[in-house]
């Protein structure tokens, strides 16, 4: 059943990411607005397809929230990155734009961030679904049972029944069998060679 949910979540999934990249083609992107909308809409189909596991079970099914470490280790250098590259590819001439392109040839590095402008769609779609990778789920909730506190635990009887399946037959209660081929741990067997 996991992974017909899974599939059918992530087909389902697929199809809303590819209208919202239908609907960002639809779009003029030469101006400063319509550059943000189509983008915005490319980084709405990456976290649409992150969510898409999310909810179909890939994890432990449960409340979704979000993982601070990996949103802080993972999630902001790749958006940081991302974003440097978006917002060099923008047109026109504003003030994030020109001080990008401004700071990247400071550090050198102007030469790739222009090479790298023409893929500037998948950096957007990057930072949708790596930000969708930044929820977990903790699983659903149970209720706690509160420990037997004047009661040891007898491991060899708590073990009794997996035993008695591996050697194919029930032991009876308070004696364990081991397998003809098998000894007890501590003790070897001995051959007289004469």
């Amino acid at each position: 059943m996991y992974g017909l949910t899974r599939a059918t979540t992530t087909l389902l999934a697929a199809g809303v990411a590819g209208l919202l990249i239908w609907i960002a083609m639809q779009i003029n992107g030469d101006t400063v607005g319509g550059f943000w909308a189509v983008y915005g809409l490319i980084a709405g189909a990456g976290l649409v397809m992150a969510l898409s596991q999310l909810l179909g079970g890939w994890t432990k099914w449960g409340w979704p929230t979000l993982a601070v470490t990996f949103f802080l280790i993972a999630f902001v250098p790749i958006a940081v990155a991302s974003r440097w590259i978006v917002l060099a590819a923008e047109p026109g001439h504003g003030w994030f734009h020109r001080h990008v392109l401004s700071w990247s040839g400071d550090i050198h590095i102007r030469g790739l961030v222009n090479d790298l402008k023409e893929y500037v769609a998948v950096f957007a779609f990057g930072i949708g679904l790596v930000f969708g990778f930044s929820f977990d789920t903790t699983g659903p909730r149970r209720r706690a049972v509160p420990a037997d506190r004047g009661t040891a635990v007898d491991r060899r009887a708590a073990d009794e029944p997996l035993t008695a399946d591996r050697n194919g037959s029930a032991a009876p209660t308070g004696t364990t069998t081991l397998p003809r081929d098998r000894e007890p741990v501590g003790r070897t067997q001995t051959t007289d060679e004469t």
